[in-house]
C-alpha cells in the first residue's frame, strides 16, 4: 500500500474520495445497499469486511465497540482527507488550509439549526389541541355514553374498542400516505395538519351530540368516533414526525420536545378543566335527591314515577346542552392553536442526508423498522405503561362517582393531577439531562404505583388530593419520556441506514398504532367488565360488584402493566454514551454531505 501526502492510493487507480470511505464505514450487514470497495488494498478490504460482518438486531457490547470503531475510522479518514486538501507539502505532514476549498453556497445546510423560544413555543402550541380533545374524551366519553347518551355498557365498550382499533389501523395507512407525499412550499407534513383540522373539529362536535333517535345511537357514535380517530391520526402522525424536521440538533429537538410536553400537559389540563367545569353539573346527586324528595312528598308510587320521569328528562336535557357547549369551546381551541403553529413553525426538508439517499419503499421500510431492536423495546415498554395510565384516566371519574363517594369533587381532583403534571415537566427535563432518559423513566413511572393503591384502600377526600399531587409526577414522566426517547431511536436507525430517507413517519405512525391498538383493546375490555358486573346506565348508585371492578381497574390492573413495562425497559440499549456517540457520527455524515454537495456544485459550475 502506498501512502503519500495523506492519500490512500493504488498505482494506476483512482483516488478514493473521503466521503465514500466514510459511507462504507457505516454500512452493516442489515443495510440492503452493498457498495463495492473502490480499492483492492488488503488493509482497506479487511476493514470493510470487518465492518460488514457485524449484525444489529439488538444493541450489544460488540455493537458498541463497532460504533466506536466506526466513528474513529470516520474521524481518521476525515483528518487524512483534510490534510490532503490542505496542500501538497512534505510527505507525511498535514497542513491546515488557509482558505476553505469549497466556499459555502447559499443553499447549504446550517448544521447548527438553533430554534428561537418563539419557534419552540409555536411548535409546542400545535400539540395542545389534540391533548385538549383527548383529555376530554379520555376522562368523560365513557360516562357520557353510559349516562347521557344512555347506550348500554356493552354498546359503549364496542364504540370504544372498535373506534380505538380503527384509529390504530389507520395510523400506518396515514404514515404510508405521508411517506408518499410530495414536498410543497409549506413542507410535506404541514399540508396534512392544515387539511384535516376543519373536518376534525366537525367530527369532534358531533361525537358529543345526542341525536333525537334512540335505536340508531350506537351506529351514530361508532361512525363519528371512527371518523374522529381517523382525522386525529392525520393530525397527530404528521405533527409527531414534524419533530425530526424542525432541527438536526439533538439538544434543540429535546428542548422543543420539553416545550411540547409542557404544553401537552397544559392542554390536558385545559381539556379537563373546560370539560370538567362545564359538565360537572350533569353528574351531581341533585337530581337523585330531588327525585326521592318528590316521591316522598306525593306519598304514592305513581306520583313518584311521574316526577322522577320529569326530573330525569330535565336532567338529560341539561346534560346534553352542557356537553355540546364544551365540545364547541374545545373545537375553537383546536382551530386557534393550529393556526398559531402554522405561523410560527418552519418545516425543513431532511438536511443531512447524503446526496445518494433514496426513499424507502413502505413495506421494506416497515420490515427494517420492525427489525430495529431499540424501537421494539421502547414501543413495548411504553405500550404497557400507557395502557396503565389510560386505564386510570378513563375509569377515574366513574371511580370517584360510584366507588369513592367523591362525586362532588372529581373535577377538582382531576385538575390537581394535571396541575402537578404541568409543574413537574421542567423538573423531569432537568432530571433526564442530568441522569439520563432511562433513569428518569424508572424514577418517574414507579412513583404512581403506591399512591393509586392508597386511594383504593383509603377513598377519602384528603387522601385523594395527596394522591392527585403525587400521581401528576408520573403522568408528566409518561408523557415526556417516550417522545423524548423516540428521536434517539430514529437517529440510531439513521446512522445504520445513512442512504435512505422517509422513515420518520413509519416510526411515529407505527408507534401510535401499537399504543392505540393496545389501549383500545384494554378500554373495551374494561368497559365490558362493567357490563358483566351489572352496571346500570344513569343510576345514582351501582351494585357492589361494579364498585369492586372499578377498584381493580384503578389499582391492581395498572400496577401489573407498569411493572411489566419497566421490566422490558431494562433491555433498552441506548444509554447516554451511545446517544452522544450517535450524535457525533451523524454530525460527521452531515459535514461530508455538505462537502459532497459543494463539490458537485463547483463541478456543475
Amino acid at each position: 500500500m502506498a501512502m503519500e501526502s495523506g492519500r490512500v492510493v493504488r498505482e494506476g487507480q483512482e483516488e478514493l474520495p473521503a466521503s465514500r470511505v466514510i459511507a462504507h464505514s457505516y454500512v452493516r450487514s442489515h443495510s440492503h445497499i452493498h457498495f463495492q470497495p473502490l480499492t483492492r488494498t488488503s488493509q482497506w478490504q479487511a476493514t470493510l469486511d470487518h465492518t460488514r460482518s457485524h449484525t444489529h438486531h439488538f444493541i450489544t457490547p460488540s455493537h458498541t465497540q463497532q460504533q466506536r470503531f466506526s466513528c474513529r475510522l470516520t474521524h481518521n479518514l476525515s483528518t487524512m482527507t483534510k490534510g490532503e486538501r490542505g496542500g501538497q507539502g512534505s510527505p507525511g505532514k498535514f497542513t491546515k488550509p488557509t482558505e476553505p476549498l469549497f466556499p459555502k453556497t447559499p443553499h447549504q445546510t446550517n448544521l447548527n439549526q438553533k430554534l428561537s423560544i418563539c419557534n419552540k413555543l409555536c411548535f409546542a402550541i400545535g400539540a395542545a389541541p389534540k391533548e385538549v380533545a383527548s383529555s376530554a374524551s379520555a376522562f368523560f366519553l365513557q360516562i357520557y355514553l353510559l349516562d347521557v347518551a344512555q347506550i348500554n355498557a356493552f354498546q359503549a365498550s364496542l364504540v370504544l374498542f372498535i373506534g380505538r382499533v380503527w384509529g390504530a389501523v389507520t395510523d400506518p395507512i396515514i404514515g404510508f400516505l405521508i411517506t408518499k407525499s410530495s414536498w410543497t412550499k409549506i413542507g410535506r407534513l404541514m399540508p396534512w395538519i392544515l387539511g384535516c383540522t376543519p373536518f376534525l373539529v366537525v367530527s369532534y362536535f358531533y361525537l358529543w351530540f345526542v341525536p333525537p333517535f334512540i335505536t340508531g345511537r350506537f351506529i351514530w357514535y361508532l361512525v363519528f368516533y371512527c371518523l374522529y380517530q381517523t382525522l386525529i391520526n392525520c393530525f397527530h402522525v404528521s405533527y409527531s414526525a414534524l419533530t425530526m424536521f424542525i432541527s438536526t440538533d439533538q439538544k434543540e429537538r429535546d428542548s422543543a420536545t420539553a416545550y411540547r410536553m409542557t404544553v401537552e400537559v397544559m392542554g390536558t389540563l385545559l381539556g379537563a378543566a373546560i370539560q370538567g367545569q362545564i359538565v360537572a353539573s350533569a353528574h351531581t346527586l341533585k337530581h337523585c335527591s330531588t327525585q326521592n324528595m318528590s316521591g316522598s312528598y306525593l306519598g304514592n308510587s305513581s306520583g313518584a314515577e311521574i316526577v322522577k320521569s320529569l326530573h330525569s328528562q330535565e336532567y338529560l336535557s341539561h346534560a346534553k346542552e352542557v356537553y355540546m357547549i364544551a365540545a364547541g369551546v374545545i373545537g375553537g381551541v383546536f382551530l386557534l392553536c393550529t393556526v398559531v403553529m402554522f405561523l410560527g413553525v418552519k418545516e425543513r426538508e431532511d438536511p443531512y442526508g447524503p446526496k445518494t439517499e433514496k426513499q424507502i419503499p413502505f413495506m421494506q421500510g416497515f420490515l427494517m423498522v420492525m427489525r430495529h431492536g431499540p424501537y421494539l423495546i421502547l414501543t413495548a415498554a411504553f405500550l404497557l405503561i400507557t395502557v396503565a395510565i389510560q386505564l386510570i384516566q378513563s375509569n377515574f371519574v366513574l371511580f370517584c362517582t360510584y366507588a369513592a363517594g367523591l362525586r362532588e369533587h372529581f373535577q377538582n381532583i382531576v385538575l390537581v393531577i394535571l396541575i402537578s403534571a404541568v409543574l413537574s415537566i421542567p423538573f423531569w427535563q432537568w432530571f433526564l439531562q442530568r441522569f439520563g432518559k432511562k433513569t428518569a423513566a424508572f424514577c418517574g413511572i414507579t412513583w404512581i404505583m403506591p399512591f393509586t393503591m392508597l386511594l383504593v384502600f383509603i377513598p377519602n377526600l384528603v387522601v385523594a388530593y395527596i394522591v392527585a399531587v403525587s400521581s401528576g409526577l408520573s403522568v408528566a414522566a409518561s408523557l415526556l419520556l417516550p417522545w423524548s426517547m423516540l428521536p434517539d431511536v430514529v437517529d440510531d436507525f439513521r446512522l445504520l441506514n445513512p442512504f435512505f430517507k422517509g422513515h420518520e413517519a413509519i416510526f411515529y405512525s407505527f408507534y401510535v398504532f401499537f399504543i392505540k391498538l393496545a389501549v383500545g383493546i384494554t378500554l373495551g375490555v374494561s368497559t365490558l367488565c362493567l357490563e358483566f358486573a351489572g352496571y346500570k346506565s344513569g343510576g345514582c348508585k351501582q351494585p357492589p360488584p361494579v364498585v369492586y371492578t372499578l377498584k381493580l381497574l384503578i389499582g391492581a390492573a395498572p400496577i401489573a402493566f407498569i411493572v411489566t413495562g419497566l421490566m422490558i425497559l431494562v433491555l433498552y440499549p441506548i444509554n447516554e454514551d451511545i446517544r452522544r456517540r450517535n450524535k457525533l457520527c451523524l454530525e460527521e455524515l452531515r459535514k461530508e454531505s455538505i462537502g459532497s454537495t459543494s463539490m458537485e456544485d463547483l463541478s456543475n459550475a
